[in-house]
């Protein structure tokens, strides 16, 4: 990285939509192929039939794909991108908020869970090569969830990140923000004074549950506007509450509002990816064919604000 381009202090997040070389019309519904020998020779399938056996597969398992590519089968179905719906792939950028320079670059099908888990890899990887370790990083609510607020929590970075936040109620009813959650005691306490204890057990894997007993609620002149509908009142917490508690206390702070202007910088990056370097399809297929692309986009970028900065001529000296 040229010296002084740059800061190192903040880093900006996002992803946005490449349209895949896979046609629309031509794709198998759901996710069950059964692959001929001359379509298992193709490059595109053999790295995707690889992948799946893999740690990092390119599909979450529990959520199989509506539609598949029979060309180009890691490419998500999508209705994010240009088109209504489409075959696509998200080019996730790293940028250093400062000078908008783009500090990494990966390839992911476009699902959101996918270009979570980006984040971390470049983030981590920007720190092995460069020794970067950003004070704070800002992203838009896609990034929010419990997990990647905790995650960043343990590497000691700042989230200037919206909470993805579904505990709200839109009925009428009471939400989990009307109860107070006592962090020394582990138990949240109803607007009657009422407790509700947990067992400990994490539910799939993210959240503990928090339960009232029935004979508080029975007798709870709130259990209409609080649980109409059940016996007594329920709230899930995500075991990472505390980093998403940490990420809602910065928000509207003032250095969050500062990245929040700009990170903005970012979609100025994307628009230029696709209006003037017309990177809107995707010419080589698969994972790899999108990383070796999204690449050499990125490094044109970088390398016109490089040229823009050392073309700027050095100041006259002041005659006496």
């Amino acid at each position: 990285m040229e010296a002084g381009l740059v800061s190192g202090e903040g880093f900006a997040v996002d992803a946005s939509v490449i349209e895949a070389d896979a046609s629309r019309f031509a794709r198998i519904e759901g996710a069950d192929i059964d692959w001929t020998d001359e379509q298992q020779a193709q490059r595109p399938v053999r790295e995707y039939l690889q992948a799946l056996e893999s740690e990092n597969a390119p599909i979450n398992p529990g959520r199989k794909p509506k539609a598949m590519s029979p060309t180009d089968p890691t490419a998500a179905w999508t209705s994010r991108g240009r088109n209504k719906v489409m075959f696509g792939y998200s080019l996730n950028y790293l940028i250093d908020m400062e000078n908008a320079v783009i500090v990494d670059v990966e390839a992911t099908p476009t699902r959101i869970s996918k270009e979570v888990e980006a984040t971390e890899t470049m983030i981590e990887r920007t720190s092995e090569t460069f020794g970067l370790n950003p004070r704070c990083i800002a992203g838009d609510v896609a990034y929010g969830t419990g997990k990647m607020l905790g995650w960043l929590k343990e590497k000691r970075i700042e989230p200037h990140i919206p909470v993805w936040d579904k505990g709200k109620r839109d009925d009428g009813t009471l939400s989990r923000s009307d109860f107070a959650f006592d962090q020394d005691a582990d138990i949240y306490v109803c607007p009657h004074g009422k407790t509700l204890k947990t067992t400990g057990t994490i539910h799939d894997g993210k959240t503990l549950l928090y339960r009232s007993s029935k004979q508080d609620c029975d007798s709870c002149p709130l259990k209409p506007k609080c649980c109409p509908r059940a016996p007594s009142r329920k709230i899930p917490r995500d075991i990472n509450e505390a980093a998403r508690d940490y990420a809602r206390s910065l928000n509207g702070s003032e250095v969050y509002n500062h990245s929040a202007r700009n990170r903005k910088k970012i979609e100025r990056l994307f628009g230029e990816a696709k209006r003037n370097l017309a990177m809107t399809r995707l010419r080589l297929r698969g994972l790899s064919g999108a990383k070796d692309e999204f690449l050499l986009t990125a490094t044109v970028q970088n390398l016109r604000r490089l040229v823009k900065r050392v073309s700027i001529p050095p100041p006259r000296p002041m005659m006496a």
